[in-house]
């Protein structure tokens, strides 16, 4: 279970205070999929950033099975517990498909056959064949430079899964593609997976839909 308890944030410039969260509850669990909708400026990327430990609340708190996540080591939270998933991709661009993938489970210590064992199963999940391996990004559709971050989030084998708007640089059919493999990682692989989209198309294929406007939680759908 992923928990936001009464959670505010607020971005302090050199001659004002911006409060971008005011007092946001929600909670996530494992199996669903959630997706988080909001104009621009209404905090929703904001909120998705403090659930993946990239920074900590102002007021309130945000816990993982029932460990607050800033009494944590929020690296190893985000190496093995939360992954990203962006909407740019952020793949490394000299690096191959196969490589983007290892590269979490180099880092997590596995030898080099284990980690491309590992990757190679989880290029198969986002429905990639062989021919996708030795590719490098720039040679990559945007559909399969998504798929391809996707299975590199699966690499690092952790329990949540948290896409910012990962459909935006995508057409309709490949958008609809990804959706489906996140929808189906929360159902058949107990992931907790959280979305921020725009489109109400895709929001409406969640379990649950979370709303905010200026900052506050307009309550879930």
């Amino acid at each position: 279970m992923l928990e936001v308890k009464n959670v505010s944030y607020a971005y302090t410039g050199k001659y004002q205070t911006n409060e971008v969260l005011h007092g946001v509850s929600c909670s996530f669990k494992p199996g669903s999929m959630y997706t988080i909708m909001g104009p621009s400026g209404s905090g929703k990327t904001t909120l998705l950033s403090l659930l993946a430990g990239l920074d900590l609340p102002s007021k309130g708190d945000i816990s993982f099975d029932g460990n607050s996540i800033a009494s944590i080591d929020r690296d190893k939270y985000r190496r093995s517990i939360a992954s990203v998933i962006y909407q740019s991709f952020n793949l490394f661009p000299l690096l191959t498909a196969l490589e983007n993938v290892m590269f979490p489970l180099r880092m997590s210590g596995k030898s080099k056959t284990d980690a491309e064992n590992h990757a190679k199963k989880y290029i198969s999940a986002v429905n990639l064949n062989d021919n996708i391996l030795k590719k490098r990004p720039l040679m990559m559709s945007g559909g399969e430079q998504q798929r391809i971050a996707i299975a590199r989030a699966l690499a690092a084998e952790g329990k949540i899964l948290l896409a910012d708007e990962p459909t935006g640089n995508l057409d309709a059919a490949n958008g609809t593609s990804i959706v489906s493999i996140l929808k189906s990682l929360a159902h058949e692989k107990n992931y907790i997976v959280v979305v921020i989209t725009h489109n109400i198309t895709i929001a409406e294929q969640a379990d649950v839909i979370y709303k905010i406007i200026d900052g506050k939680l307009e309550g879930s759908i």
